[in-house]
């Protein structure tokens, strides 16, 4: 079965973990890291399995980037 790699941006919120994977818009949680990670990849092949290919190409984010900035504050 063919793979693709996707960009998964991962934050702490209250008592665990939340996932986003950035090119669809889907998201998962978990209490680890690793738990939000595995949660956010079975979200991920779920919607791939049942949803419209119309719906994947509208939601597809085909470029992504990740990075830090600084910005003045107070």
């Amino acid at each position: 079965m063919p793979t693709t790699s996707y960009t998964a941006i991962v934050e702490r919120e209250d008592d665990g973990f939340v996932a986003l994977c950035a090119e669809l818009d889907i998201a998962s949680q978990g209490q680890t890291v690793e738990a939000a990670m595995a949660n956010l990849k079975e979200a991920l092949e779920l919607f791939l399995e049942c949803a419209d290919p119309a719906e994947i190409a509208q939601r597809l984010h085909s470029e992504v980037y990740v990075t830090r900035f600084e910005a003045a504050h107070g």
